[in-house]
């Protein structure tokens, strides 16, 4: 299966800046990119240092010098994909803690959005405790935030964080993952947040506008597995930009000063014919 990702994001400046992106597919995909590389501008041109992260991420940081008002990301890229929906692996196994490996360490201790020393901590031994270990009780966790977190892009918020969402009871994707990524953690199953492409692929088409998405992996057996609170069913076609702690190690854009954002349109469609 052939997806064409992209997407045309303007944000208006007043002063002299700079702007951090993490916008390029992640490394673990770059091999797919059908052309090698994607096709990514900005207008007007500015110096741009490329680095990558401690997460492995590929980012940019941009020179917004005097004069310019506005910044425009655009990108294009065809991405190979196997076509098959998210695996399953009911007999992925959870460790004790003093057997995970080290690098996932980080993935078990609370961060800006994922807040496991709070009363979460207590609610999800209490609700997850006793029931199946492993993949069965991340599953548990996905079905219950699931069930417990209202969708609604009408009241999405920048600062609300996964206890937040818990007793608010509202959210959109990236609540959904920091709730689920912070019972996952207060369980002690390592768990990280990430942000790509997911289109409405093998499923309905939904009734707004293409974003980005967020789900996150968690760190059963010998390596990392795709869950899904939001949409809670193994999906098609998943394009990881970037991989972290939470969101706050993860942003698409990140303006140092004030920003205004003019212009938003994300791109993820199946290639028909292919």
């Amino acid at each position: 299966m052939l997806i064409k990702i992209g997407y045309d994001i303007e944000l208006g400046v007043s002063a002299p800046t700079a702007l951090i992106y993490l916008l390029q597919v992640h490394p673990s995909r770059a091999q797919d990119i059908v052309s090698g590389v994607e096709s990514i501008t900005i207008s007007p041109p500015m110096r741009t240092d490329f680095y990558t992260d401690a997460f492995d991420n590929q980012c940019a940081r941009v020179e917004v010098p005097m004069g310019v008002t506005s910044v425009r990301l655009r990108n294009e890229a065809v991405v190979r994909d196997s076509g098959l929906p998210d695996p399953v692996d009911w007999n992925a196994y959870e460790h004790a803690p003093a057997d995970l490996p080290v690098h996932t360490l980080p993935f078990l201790l609370s961060s800006r959005y994922c807040e496991v020393d709070s009363e979460l901590l207590g609610f999800a031994w209490g609700r997850f405790g006793q029931g199946p270990k492993g993949w069965g009780r991340v599953q548990a966790i996905c079905d219950f935030v699931h069930n417990h977190l209202s969708f609604d892009y009408q009241r999405a918020r920048a600062t609300r964080t996964a206890l937040d969402a818990y007793r608010e009871r509202v959210g959109v994707c990236r609540d959904f993952t920091h709730l689920a990524i912070t019972l996952c953690r207060c369980m002690n199953i390592p768990a990280r947040y990430c942000t790509g492409y997911l289109g409405d692929i093998g499923v309905p088409a939904v009734p707004y506008p293409m974003d980005f998405s967020a789900w996150f992996e968690v760190y059963l057996g010998d390596r990392w597995h795709t869950f899904d609170a939001r949409h809670n069913t193994p999906r098609i076609g998943r394009i990881v930009i970037a991989r972290g702690r939470d969101a706050a190690d993860v942003p698409i854009t990140m303006v140092f000063g004030a920003n205004t954002l003019q212009r938003f349109e994300v791109t993820t469609d199946e290639v028909l014919g292919e």
